[in-house]
């Protein structure tokens, strides 16, 4: 034997014979590879294992906190200090800067294990035949040529073409999105078959539900469909969140901002003639002045808050980012089963004896009932025959699994069942009333199955279900209302199947037929069967998320549904579930997909909502497109193929429940009840959690820029300084934690979920919040400077006046604290006690500043004093203009 080539592994394997593929591999279909053979191959191939990327080292991970730019600014506001030998506040800086990077590095730590979950996926043992000996071995061990056998309960240990296969079903929804456990076979498949349609493969890391099979391997490790995901995932971009990348620009920003004023300071400085060390000391203290030092722990705070609230609302965060990023999303890209459905099938019309009945209820669980012309009928007749049929002719069973009621076996069979409890039919006694004597597994070839009952009152049954046409070739009658014998009528028979079929319900015909006693059960005995009836079943959409789509649509957020399922079945879910009308834009499915340019994909994106039979690849190309388009893209998945599309979003959600482990460590954000509706949940608290931020920013810019531009108007005007370094330090720590940090508890605005997502180009702050803050920045300065200057003309010392300086920087921003509860609404309109922390913050901090202002220790280390009751109501009016100015402001705009 000669050892296969790689260019071999890459052909179309599904489009050639088994024995075309055993001649192309050099193997044989029946005794396999020998020893030797296999040695070879193993040099050649490798194990058959999936390469692990190499990840960042723990330490690296940490360093990479302090890569960013606000960091920066806090780790050159901590070097200055330390410059000027305040020992103290240098540690402050420090100690928060190691805070924020040790939160962000908790939170990320678990990142970036995708592959190796892949890995883990594929690693199973497997049986194959080698040298004519069945053997049983590592998955890991196998090469391309050898031939392995399936059974039920098996992982498919590497990509096979099979060339046997009975009654094999395999469940392929981890990587190609398939609802259903798929039919496989043997026969080849035209070349340009997408994934999800190759039914003569058996692919790495599926499971097989039903049948036996063998197949010969034609590709393993990194070069099969699994491996391709795997390379995906390593090579989907790593995308900074759009807060991630707001925050550098606005942080570059206030970094020349601040750099600017300080070389203007010293400049004006010495071309006065004061010295140039001196200058150079007010320079940094407009520096230290103008950096907001809390800024980074508070978004790292409020970040943290969000995950907090988000956890208790069923979305579980992973990535500190994702909370801000998931608030500004513009798409949600949603898979179907299980997150926009139930993942459960459902019967919801039966056809029978002429009449069409509705069945209420969705699930495993018998809460429903069955209905004609709106009215709740009794079982008898041709529908208790409809029912009887689905409950006998069935190898399913209904078990309690964790308090939750799950069906053992094929779905669509569970269906059948619920559907016979919903019309009072009691399991338990249908069996024992007939029970099963033979049966007829179902067949691909002959796409049925049959049960042989024996009747308690006398005699056999026998109970036929499967596709349609299969019924009608072998019907020579049909069951009227009353469950009498009728002359068969295939044209209308037809006619409502293909009613139901166009409204996304998997059909399944019902028949009965008469068997001799003692007979074994033979197909030979179904030529004469009696047609029963239709059962049209669907994994039916979430009741939730329905409402869930109604309000991202409030909010001006576009809902997509991506899925592996087949177009009839998604378009008819997404009418449902109000993505789409009825006659709205068709959809579009894989194969189209991939016949559009990257240009035509961008435009097709945006106007279409329903996207089927999608491939990995493309999934991953329809989130690149939409974000080519300016989208802010919120991914979510379950399985294998939505692993590499959920680390290139900008937020990748994956389900916490029936998630694969390689979907979920590729995630931002994890669903605990893998439902659509708290993913809607979650972008409510996301949109609440950047309002938050913008709050304080808004909230703590004014006394940084006011605290430079007093220092700057100080140096120009060659007068003393109002406020010291260390003095500002403490305005800064102390407000920003005692203060500001209570924003990050405010509760969200009612009406957040209908307003329109922020523009991903938009900037952090509006033109109308820089106006502002500018403005509160000016009446700082006016009162720190003025009742400044008042205190030294009435003889009060140089320490006092500073003091009463600081004091109206602290009033001021108590006071603005307030206005700042809501950007566009008073205090009053947002509740003065809807955030009970905030008063303890404004306790604190007035307890705070008296201890500056009156403990000696303070007076000592910060060069303050005691002031006197004029002077604090002076500070208080400075305080309530800020307040009373900021809210008239509020009214104009809410005018304009």
């Amino acid at each position: 034997m000669t050892k296969p080539t790689i260019s071999l592994l890459e052909k179309h394997w599904h489009h050639l014979s088994s024995n075309e593929v055993a001649e192309l591999l050099d193997s044989d279909l029946v005794h396999g590879l020998n020893d030797d053979e296999v040695r070879r191959r193993r040099e050649s191939f490798g194990a058959n294992l999936l390469t692990p990327k190499a990840g960042k080292s723990a330490w690296l991970r940490f360093l990479l906190q302090f890569h960013q730019p606000l960091i920066y600014i806090l780790l050159a506001a901590a070097s200055i200090t330390a410059f000027l030998q305040e020992w103290v506040d240098s540690g402050v800086i420090f100690g928060v800067v190691l805070i924020n990077a040790v939160i962000g590095f908790i939170q990320e730590s678990r990142a970036e294990d995708a592959i190796a979950a892949l890995a883990r996926m594929a690693a199973s043992a497997t049986i194959a035949l080698r040298d004519g000996i069945k053997q049983p071995l590592p998955a890991a061990e196998l090469v391309p040529g050898d031939i392995v056998l399936l059974a039920p309960g098996d992982k498919v240990p590497a990509d096979l073409r099979l060339f046997h296969a009975r009654e094999l079903m395999t469940d392929e929804s981890a990587l190609t999105g398939e609802s259903l456990p798929v039919q496989k076979h043997t026969a080849h498949i035209e070349k340009d078959a997408v994934l999800a349609d190759r039914t003569n493969m058996a692919y790495a890391g599926t499971l097989v539900t039903r049948g036996h099979g063998a197949g010969i391997v034609v590709a393993t490790g990194d070069i099969t469909e699994t491996g391709r995901i795997s390379r995906l995932i390593a090579h989907a971009t790593d995308l900074s969140t759009p807060l991630t990348r707001k925050m550098k620009h606005f942080s570059a920003v206030m970094m020349v901002a601040i750099l600017g004023l300080a070389a203007f300071t010293f400049v004006v400085g010495t071309w006065r003639g004061e010295p140039p060390v001196d200058m150079l000391m007010a320079a940094v203290a407009l520096a230290v002045g103008a950096i907001p030092e809390g800024l980074p722990a508070a978004i790292t705070i409020t970040l943290a808050i969000g995950v907090s609230r988000m956890a208790r609302r069923r979305a579980i965060i992973r990535k500190l980012p994702a909370v801000e990023t998931l608030g500004g999303a513009t798409v949600i890209c949603s898979d179907k089963t299980g997150t926009l459905t139930e993942n459960q099938m459902t019967v919801q019309e039966i056809h029978a004896g002429g009449e069409i009945f509705r069945v209420s209820g969705s699930g495993y669980a018998a809460t429903g009932e069955i209905s004609y012309n709106g009215e709740r009928v009794e079982t008898r007749g041709v529908l208790r025959e409809c029912l009887l049929a689905g409950v006998l002719c069935n190898d399913a069973a209904l078990v309690e699994r964790d308090g939750r009621r799950e069906v053992a076996g094929d779905p669509t069979e569970g269906a059948l069942l619920v559907a016979a409890e919903k019309g009072g039919l009691a399991l338990g006694e249908m069996h024992a009333d007939y029970p099963r004597r033979d049966e007829l597994p179902f067949d691909s070839r002959y796409q049925y199955m049959a049960t042989l009952h024996e009747v308690r009152d006398g005699g056999q049954v026998i109970y036929v279900k499967g596709a349609l046409e299969k019924i009608l070739e072998r019907a020579v009658a049909m069951l009227n209302a009353e469950g009498s014998e009728v002359a068969l009528d295939p044209a209308k028979i037809e006619t409502h199947a293909h009613a139901m079929a166009s409204r996304g319900l998997r059909v399944l015909a019902l028949a009965k037929g008469v068997a001799e006693e003692g007979q074994a059960l033979k197909h030979s005995h179904l030529d004469r069967l009696v047609f029963i009836g239709l059962q049209g079943m669907i994994d039916p959409p979430r009741p939730e998320a329905i409402a869930a789509v109604k309000a991202c649509h409030n909010a001006g957020i576009a809902v997509k549904m991506i899925t592996g399922d087949h177009a009839v079945t998604a378009a008819a879910i997404a009418v449902h579930l109000g993505l789409r009308s009825q006659e709205g834009d068709p959809p579009l499915t894989g194969r189209q997909i991939a016949a559009l340019s990257d240009d035509e994909l961008r435009s097709a994106v945006l106007k279409t909502t329903v996207f089927a039979r999608v491939e990995p690849e493309q999934k991953l190309r329809l989130v690149e497109a939409l974000q080519a388009g300016g989208q802010i893209v919120a991914m979510t998945g379950d399985g294998v193929n939505d692993a590499p599309a959920l680390k290139q979003a900008d937020i990748g959600i994956a389900m916490g429940l029936s998630g694969t482990e390689v979907a979920k460590e590729a995630a931002d954000m994890l669903l605990t009840d893998d439902n659509f509706a708290s993913i809607e949940a979650a972008v409510e608290e996301g949109r609440g959690v950047f309002d938050n931020l913008i709050k304080f920013i808004t909230w703590t810019l004014p006394t940084n820029f006011g605290e430079g531009l007093v220092i700057l108007t100080a140096i120009v005007f060659g007068a003393t300084l109002p406020i010291t370094p260390l003095q500002i330090l403490w305005i800064n720590m102390t407000t920003a934690g005692v203060l500001g940090l209570m924003l990050a508890f405010e509760p969200i605005d009612k009406n957040i979920m209908q307003r329109p997502p922020r523009h991903p180009a938009a900037p952090i702050l509006t033109t109308e919040l820089m106006w502002r803050i500018l403005l509160v920045s000016l009446m700082l300065l006016g009162g720190a400077y003025g009742l400044f200057l008042w205190e030294l003309e009435t003889g009060e010392s140089l320490e006092q006046a500073r003091t009463v300086a600081v004091n109206v920087f602290v009033m001021g921003e108590l006071f603005y604290l307030f206005n700042c509860r809501s950007m566009t609404h008073s205090p009053f309109h947002v509740g003065f006690f809807s955030n009970p922390l905030l008063w303890f913050g404004v306790i604190g901090m007035i307890a705070l500043q008296l201890f500056f202002t009156y403990a000696s220790v303070m007076n000592h280390l910060f060069a303050s004093a005691p002031i006197g009751l004029d002077d604090w109501v002076r500070i208080v009016a400075v305080g309530l203009i800020i307040y009373f100015v900021i809210e008239a402001e509020k009214a104009w705009r809410r005018r304009g």
